[in-house]
């Protein structure tokens, strides 16, 4: 059933095809930006233009050139935030990314990394409940992204792949960067001390990071001790959720220079 009518998509479509972006036209025309981009994508494939085709190749398959920098980062996002899904509608999977709207700079970086390791497919971003889901349509997402299998990720064995852990190990502040980005944040901490019989309020950053899965906390450690920032596993655990903090000030610093807060 097409609900919203031939003609209003066909209007879509014209203003797709002249370079319009898929969140103005989903705004001029009130329809959900999900919908516009799954329009789009049925027309690119109509026209043999269909992301994953023949003539978009792959680093793993046809060896192209990737972006690693940008890998590094959209891997800890993806490790934190994001998921492959593949509707029957659909004849290629998407990944997405969930994006909180607190961090528009963020949703910006993230959509950057996308592009940049998927330089011949579209980008749309689809409005959620105070977030936005950054997705991309590919064959090739198993290729790049072999941690993907059913159910939740810290139901079953997160690894990375020797030429992942190559890029990681290459990049591994972007790696880092893109696990806070999803599961992390950069905080001020607060105490008091009595000196001199007078009682003075201390305030400190301190960077945390949360993840159920003991591997994927394993993989932000491990690349920790590799930039040589310090870290300690709090006792606090709710939900089976486990937090990882960076306190001491020269690792504080550290992570400062490459990371910040989120934006």
């Amino acid at each position: 059933m097409n609900t919203h009518g031939t003609e209003l998509r066909q209007k879509a479509l014209t203003l797709l095809r002249s370079g319009a972006r898929n969140t103005d036209v989903a705004r001029q025309l009130q329809v959900p930006t999900g919908t516009v981009g799954y329009w789009l994508h049925v027309d690119r494939a109509k026209r043999g233009e269909s992301p994953g085709r023949r003539g978009r190749p792959c680093p793993r398959c046809d060896g192209r050139a990737l972006d690693e920098r940008a890998y590094a980062y959209l891997l800890g996002l993806y490790l934190g935030d994001g998921h492959i899904v593949q509707y029957s509608q659909h004849r290629m999977p998407s990944l997405m990314i969930t994006c909180d709207d607190t961090w528009p700079g963020l949703m910006d970086a993230c959509e950057q990394a996308i592009r940049a390791v998927f330089p011949e497919n579209s980008v749309c971003r689809v409005r959620g409940t105070g977030c936005h889901n950054v997705k991309v349509y590919s064959k090739h997402l198993e290729c790049l992204f072999p941690q993907h299998g059913p159910g939740l990720k810290h139901t079953r064995r997160i690894a990375l792949e020797p030429w992942q852990q190559n890029i990681v190990d290459a990049h591994p502040w972007e790696f880092i960067r893109g696990l806070v980005h999803s599961d992390g944040c950069r905080i001020t901490n607060w105490t008091e001390k009595i000196i001199g019989g007078e009682r003075k309020r201390y305030e400190y950053p301190r960077y945390f990071f949360s993840n159920v899965s003991r591997d994927i906390l394993r993989l932000f450690t491990d690349a920790l001790d590799s930039v040589g920032v310090e870290w300690r596993a709090t006792n606090q655990r709710k939900r089976n959720v486990e937090n990882i903090s960076v306190a001491k000030r020269a690792s504080v610093a550290l992570m400062d220079a490459h990371i910040g807060p989120k934006h």
